[in-house]
């Protein structure tokens, strides 16, 4: 029997030096409680360092816990990497760190990079530079996250820096993603006249979340089990699983 997961597939941790202090892990469930989500995933920049903590936290809620990250692309385009397990999402991670600039964060510019446990202490500040872009295409991105069985959604599409069309100005058709983020603030009847392409993509909401109230509740998933494949099967609308978003003036 088909189950509803209201989901945000789109929260940063403190290893996200442009996210709060107040985004650890038993801060980020209780907010996702307190919403009714039932699914997240944890999606820091160019790592997955903290999604362990996350889903280590999440035991004995109802909150399940996707891996990922949201990689930048060559183009400078963000892009949501999601995965089933720890292992695979550590196994892409490893990849995308030979890929990432070898220089080192300056924490005065772009913020720390914390590294927390499942209570959201601190163990260790991550060195690594993660806010710049991996030498990775977008085509080679969504084809090296689909061999290891995850999931690619470009990132917040309509806003004006580090998306699909403020950096290309469309989505390539031959792109092979099944759905498209947009942010909180996306109206369809303003944004489908100034992006007509976006009316043939099945579009999510998620919060991009950096601090607990940017998190958001409009995205639900009619699915067997919160799994990369099932999410993929209801953005296609196939096996009778779908997605339902809730739209600004719309109920």
């Amino acid at each position: 029997m088909l189950k509803p997961f209201l989901a945000d597939l789109h929260v940063h941790t403190v290893l996200s030096g442009c996210a709060e202090v107040e985004m650890i892990p038993p801060l980020i469930l209780r907010q996702a409680k307190r919403l009714g989500l039932s699914l997240i995933a944890i999606t820091d920049h160019n790592s997955c360092h903290n999604a362990e903590a996350v889903i280590e936290a999440s035991v004995g809620t109802d909150i399940h816990v996707l891996p990922g990250m949201e990689l930048q692309s060559k183009e400078e385009v963000h892009l949501l990497c999601l995965f089933d397990t720890v292992r695979q999402c550590q196994e892409w991670q490893e990849e995308v760190f030979q890929r990432l600039p070898a220089r080192g964060n300056k924490e005065e510019i772009f913020g720390a990079q914390f590294v927390v446990n499942s209570v959201g202490e601190w163990v260790r500040t991550e060195e690594r530079f993660l806010a710049g872009a991996a030498d990775m295409s977008l085509e080679e991105v969504v084809a090296r996250v689909h061999s290891m069985e995850g999931m690619v959604i470009p990132a917040h599409v309509d806003r004006p820096s580090f998306s699909l069309l403020s950096n290309l100005g469309w989505v390539p058709e031959s792109l092979q993603v099944q759905a498209l983020e947009v942010t909180p603030q996306f109206v369809p009847e303003i944004g489908f006249q100034k992006w007509p392409q976006l009316k043939a993509w099945c579009l999510i909401v998620n919060g991009d979340a950096h601090r607990l109230q940017e998190m958001q509740n409009r995205t639900l998933f009619k699915i067997d089990a919160p799994v990369v494949q099932e999410i993929h099967l209801a953005l296609q609308g196939e096996q009778g699983r779908r997605v339902m978003v809730e739209w600004p003036g719309v109920h």
